[in-house]
C-alpha cells in the first residue's frame, strides 16, 4: 500500500504522534462525492498502519515469550494507544454514517456490506467499556505467557508440549503413556492459575456486555461479530447436527481403532499412534524443508500460490518450529499496509503441522487475493469464510502431499489421518462451542458448576470408546488447552461451519480441478463485498447447517476415506 494521507517514513511511536491524524480526519471537510471516498480512503488507510503496527507487536511478543521489551511494547499500545484510539473511531464512524454522500455508495453490495458494520460498530459503542476492554488485552495475552513457558523433560531432554506430544505417535505403549502423562500433569500444574485468569476473563466480559445493555456476553459476541446471517439458534443446530451425523462415524472409527490395536481398552494416548503400529509419519525435519515442500506441494495447485509462500520467505514472514519461550498455537497474521501476511506455527516434524502450515498458507492466501480490493474493510472477510479459505485448502492440498510422502503407501496414509481428523475435529468444534455459550448464560458459576457443565457437553460429543480412568482430573481440565477461551471467546464455531463450505469446495475440486479451484479463488477475492451465503455461493456452495445437508457432505468424506482404505 503506497501512503496518500499518511507520511511514508511516519512510524507509531505514542499516542501523541496519532492523535492528529485523527484530528485531521474529524475536521476533513466533505463537499462532494468525491471527498466523502477520499475521506473513505484516508479513514482505510489510517486504520491499515494503526492495525500493522499492532500486528508486530504482537508477533515479536509470540515469538519470544521471554523477552520482556517486546511484551512491554505490545502492552504500550494495548494500555496507552488503543484506549485513545477507541472515542476518535466512534467520531470517524459517526461522520462515515451521517454523510449526506452515504446513500450514493451503498447501493453497491460491497459498501452495503461495510456501511452495515460502521453502523453497528456505532451501536455497540460505549466509552465505559474502553478500559475494560484494555484490561481484557492485557490479562489475555497472559495465557500466552503461562502456556508458552511450558515445558517438560523426557528422556533427559527439555521439550516444548508441541515436540512432546510427537512422542504420542511412538509404537511403544509405554512411552505414549509416559509423554500423555508428563505433557498433562505439566499442564494440570498450571490448573488454578489458568482458572483464576479466565475467571476474571469472564467478569470483565459479562461487564461489557452489560454496559451495552445486553443480558449476557453470548448475546453481546453475535451482535459484535456481525453474525448477521445465522442466529444463536442456528449454532445449536449445528451441535445438534454434528451429534446426529457424525457421532456415529467417529464412534465406528474409533471401534476399529481399538481393534486394529488388539486392546481391551482404548486410552486416551492411543488416538495419535498409528492403528497397525507403524512408526510415525515424518514429513520433514524442519522449518525450512517444511516450507520447501509446502511450495512444492502448493506449486503443484496453483503456481500464484507457491509464488505468494517465496514472497513471504523473502521477506522473512514466516516462522515454522516449535522452541522454548514461543507462544503455542499457529496463525496467520494479515498485513494490512504491507499487503503480505505473516505465518507463525509450532513445527516439530508431524502430519499436524503439515496440516497446519496448509491450513495458515491458506489464509496468506487469502491475504494476497484480497489485496486489490479499494478499502482495508473490503479485506477483513468473516470469519465464516476465512476458515474456509484455510480449511479448504488443508483438503485441496492433499492433491500436492506427494511434496512431504513419495512413499505412495505413506501418501495414502496421511490422507486417511486427515480426512478422520475432520470426522474427529467437528465434535471438539461443538463441544468447545457449546460450552462457551453456558459459560457466558451463566456467568456467575462457581469452578464447580464451570466443571460439571464441561463434562456433561464432552460426554454429549464423546463416542463412550476411550477409557479416562485415572485421567479424570486431565478430563475435567482438558477445555484449558484451548487457547480461543481465552484470546477470542466464540471465535470456534465459525470453524465447524467453514469445515463444511470447505467439504463442498472439495467435493467440487474432486469432481473438477480447475472449476473447485476457480470457485474457491473467486470466493476469496471477493473479501468481504457480499453476504456470507453469496460468498458461499460464489464458490458454488451452500452455507448451511442442516441435518440433510451435513449427512450429505459427510457421505461424500466416508465414501472417500473408504476408497483411501479400500
Amino acid at each position: 500500500m503506497n501512503r496518500q494521507y499518511l507520511p511514508k517514513d511516519y512510524k507509531i511511536t505514542a499516542w501523541q504522534s496519532l492523535e492528529p491524524f485523527f484530528e485531521n480526519l474529524l475536521r476533513f471537510e466533505i463537499h462532494s462525492l468525491s471527498d466523502y471516498e477520499r475521506f473513505l480512503q484516508n479513514v482505510s488507510e489510517l486504520e491499515s498502519v494503526v492495525s500493522e503496527d499492532l500486528a508486530w507487536r504482537y508477533i515479536k511478543m509470540t515469538c519470544d515469550t521471554n523477552n520482556q521489551e517486546l511484551e512491554a511494547a505490545y502492552l504500550d499500545f494495548v494500555t496507552n494507544i488503543q484506549p485513545h484510539i477507541a472515542p476518535y473511531e466512534d467520531q470517524l464512524n459517526q461522520k462515515i454514517n451521517d454523510s449526506a454522500y452515504k446513500s450514493d455508495l451503498e447501493k453497491e453490495k460491497s459498501y452495503f456490506i461495510y456501511f452495515r458494520a460502521i453502523k453497528n460498530a456505532i451501536d455497540l459503542f460505549r466509552s465505559e467499556n474502553i478500559p475494560l476492554y484494555s484490561e481484557i488485552q492485557t490479562l489475555s495475552q497472559k495465557y500466552g505467557t503461562i502456556t508458552g513457558a511450558m515445558s517438560v523433560e523426557i528422556d533427559g531432554k527439555v521439550l516444548t508440549l508441541q515436540q512432546a506430544s510427537n512422542i504420542l505417535k511412538e509404537i511403544d505403549r509405554d512411552r505414549r503413556q509416559l509423554a500423555y502423562e508428563t505433557i498433562n500433569n505439566r499442564r494440570f500444574q498450571s490448573k488454578d492459575e489458568l482458572n483464576s485468569l479466565f475467571n476474571d476473563l469472564i467478569k470483565l466480559r459479562h461487564q461489557v456486555a452489560l454496559n451495552t445493555g445486553f443480558e449476557n456476553f453470548r448475546d453481546y459476541m453475535h451482535q459484535s461479530m456481525g453474525r448477521f446471517d445465522y442466529s444463536v439458534k442456528d449454532c445449536f443446530d449445528f451441535h445438534n447436527a454434528i451429534e446426529n451425523v457424525l457421532m456415529p462415524m467417529l464412534r465406528k472409527l474409533e471401534l476399529d481403532r481399538k481393534e486394529l490395536l488388539g486392546y481391551d481398552d482404548l486410552m486416551p494416548y492411543d488416538y495419535a499412534v498409528d492403528p497397525l503400529n507403524r512408526p510415525a509419519l515424518k514429513p520433514f525435519e524442519d522449518g525450512k524443508e517444511l516450507l520447501e515442500k509446502t511450495i512444492r506441494c502448493f506449486d503443484k495447485i496453483e503456481p500464484e500460490f507457491a509464488n505468494n509462500l517465496k514472497i513471504m520467505s523473502e521477506k522473512g514472514f514466516l516462522d515454522l518450529e516449535s522452541r522454548l519461550g514461543k507462544a503455542p498455537g499457529g496463525y496467520n497474521y494479515p498485513l494490512a499496509e504491507s499487503g503480505v501476511p505473516f505465518i507463525f506455527m509450532n513445527a516439530a516434524g508431524s502430519l499436524r503441522d503439515v496440516e497446519t502450515m496448509v491450513h495458515e498458507g491458506g489464509h496468506a492466501m487469502h491475504s494476497f487475493l484480497t489485496e486489490h480490493l479499494k478499502l482495508n474493510a473490503f479485506k477483513n472477510a468473516p470469519m465464516e469464510v476465512a476458515e474456509v479459505a484455510s480449511m479448504a485448502m488443508e483438503l485441496i492440498s492433499m492433491d500436492g502431499w506427494d511434496a512431504y510422502f513419495e512413499n505412495p503407501d505413506e501418501l495414502k496414509r496421511a490422507k486417511i489421518e486427515q480426512l478422520e481428523g475432520v470426522i474427529a475435529t467437528l465434535p471438539w468444534i461443538a463441544t468447545i462451542d457449546a460450552f462457551q455459550h453456558w459459560i457466558y448464560t451463566n456467568p456467575q458459576h462457581t469452578l464447580e458448576e464451570r466443571t460439571e457443565a464441561w463434562l456433561k457437553i464432552v460426554k454429549r460429543f464423546d463416542t463412550g470408546v476411550a477409557n479416562y480412568k485415572g485421567y479424570e482430573h486431565f478430563l475435567a481440565n482438558s477445555w484449558q488447552k484451548q487457547l480461543h477461551l481465552y484470546e477470542v471467546p466464540f471465535y470456534y464455531i465459525e470453524y465447524g461451519f467453514a469445515q463444511l463450505g470447505a467439504i463442498a469446495i472439495w467435493r467440487n475440486f474432486v469432481e473438477n480441478k480447475q472449476t473447485g479451484l476457480e470457485g474457491y479463488k473467486t470466493m476469496l477475492k471477493l473479501g468481504y463485498t457480499k453476504t456470507i451465503p453469496e460468498l458461499y455461493e460464489a464458490a458454488g456452495v451452500k452455507f448451511s447447517f442442516s441435518n440433510e445437508y451435513v449427512q450429505e457432505l459427510f457421505d461424500f468424506v466416508w465414501k472417500e476415506l473408504n476408497d483411501l482404505k479400500s
